[in-house]
């Protein structure tokens, strides 16, 4: 289908994005990649009058490790996280997950300002963020204010994120220990059926730190806390793991849809989720 008609700007400087935001509130979007943006308005889900191209504006892509601190700005994208170094020993769980996020053609496109930013329940990088307890940092005209990675999904393409704001970077402390993104989907390309964060650390033989963050199984990534707590102090034998999987599955509420119904995305869930656990051990 062929979207509706829409104005198109691109500015040079994030002022020039906030002037056109302010001039016309929810009638304007910003885009980056385009990947979830422009299909949902070929398909005329999303009616956007003003569209702002962040391409131009400086200083909104790189990646920045410093002093065990990784930043990430909003337009860099999957193909740049796959290929730094620096991140990759820094936070391999990145390289990881973008490697298994669509294809080569959307990674070198695709960018992790706009993965995070417009709430899609199916992306990836909101549920790692949530793991990797990451920050976003967003400018608007009263300036700039950050917000937990676990505090900005409200439901589905719905974010703490206001109309007249623009989220410029990503960043969390790099993570210790072990580590595994695993991810179950019906095709190359495909968004999750199911898909587990963890993190792992481990400390004379037993789990001292957990993270678990779920993708697609619900209207927002599911950090899941309690399934977390089930693995710290333990040897990650089966019962801990299972108590891990047991807790997640209170978490989480997925319906049913062309992946699948309720009761097959559980099952994908328990076997994502411990996959993800025990690699993650192993690494730790």
């Amino acid at each position: 289908m062929i979207p509706a008609a829409f104005e198109y700007y691109r500015p040079t400087d994030m002022a020039g994005v906030l002037a056109v935001l302010e001039e016309h509130g929810d009638d304007a979007r910003v885009i980056a990649g385009g990947h979830s943006l422009i299909p949902m308005m070929k398909l005329r889900m999303a009616d956007v009058p003003h569209l702002i191209d962040l391409q131009d504006v400086d200083g909104l892509s790189g990646i920045n490790v410093e002093s065990d601190r990784v930043i990430i700005g909003a337009m860099t994208t999957q193909h740049d996280i796959i290929v730094n170094d620096s991140l990759a020993a820094a936070a391999p769980i990145m390289r990881e997950a973008s490697l298994q996020i669509a294809d080569p053609q959307v990674r070198y496109m695709g960018t992790v300002g706009g993965n995070v930013a417009n709430g899609d329940p199916g992306n990836d990088m909101p549920g790692l963020m949530q793991c990797l307890d990451a920050t976003f940092t967003l400018v608007g005209p009263d300036g700039e204010r950050t917000v937990a990675a676990r505090d900005f999904y409200e439901a589905a393409y719905m974010t703490d994120r206001e109309d007249d704001e623009v989220l410029t970077a990503v960043s969390f402390a790099a993570p210790k220990g072990g580590y595994a993104y695993e991810k179950q989907k019906r095709k190359i390309g495909d968004y999750a059926t199911a898909a587990a964060a963890v993190l792992i650390t481990k400390t004379d033989g037993a789990c001292a730190a957990a993270s678990i963050a779920m993708t697609n199984l619900s209207d927002t990534p599911i950090w899941s806390e309690a399934a977390a707590e089930a693995l710290v102090g333990t040897s990650l034998d089966n019962a801990a793991i299972a108590a891990a999987v047991a807790a997640m599955l209170g978490d989480i509420d997925p319906t049913d849809d062309n992946r699948g119904p309720v009761e097959f995305k559980r099952h994908a869930a328990t076997i994502i989720l411990r996959r993800a656990i025990e690699t993650a051990w192993s690494r730790a």
